[in-house]
């Protein structure tokens, strides 16, 4: 098997048809993951040193940023349901490339299994030729979010120190 018979999120070889699934399980309760989504604090913790900012209720606006370094996205709350649902449009900002895309939606997931949570986050709406760029971070995200709600740790790999180290 050749390189280029690869599929890969990460070199933006997968087929996406609009769609790009992730499901992890967490050792954790529903109301401790829905916090470490909605508090931005804990999610820049997980997530680049970025944290998202809002009400948190239908209807509303979030920003997603570094205040005063970068902003990463921005939209609005579809289905707030806690801690169970949240749906949201997804505006990227970190790149002419990305903007380009257009508005994509995210969906947070979570459902109680046994002492644990499944979370499966889908982005959709992607474009027939997303740029991997736009999708791609969701598995460190992920993997930083689980490691962070299981050890209290942060991982520590390049792209999650990317906007600010372990703290």
């Amino acid at each position: 098997m050749s390189d280029d018979d690869v599929v890969s999120f990460a070199r933006g070889t997968a087929p996406v048809s609009g769609t790009a699934v992730f499901e992890i399980f967490i050792k954790a309760t529903p109301e401790q993951v829905w916090e470490a989504i909605t508090d931005p604090a804990l999610r820049a913790r997980y997530s680049f040193g970025v944290g998202t900012v809002s009400d948190w209720s239908p209807g509303s606006r979030y920003l997603a940023a570094v205040p005063d370094v970068v902003e990463i996205a921005s939209g609005e709350n579809l289905v707030v349901d806690p801690p169970r649902l949240l749906v949201q449009t997804f505006d990227a900002l970190w790149s002419d490339e990305v903007r380009a895309q257009g508005t994509t939606r995210v969906t947070w997931e979570i459902e109680a299994v046994a002492d644990s949570c499944r979370l499966t986050v889908v982005h959709d709406h992607l474009p027939h030729d997303a740029d991997a760029e736009l999708y791609g971070g969701w598995p460190m995200i992920l993997s930083g979010l689980k490691t962070l709600l299981e050890t209290g740790e942060q991982l520590t790999t390049p792209g999650s120190l990317l906007h600010g180290g372990p703290g």
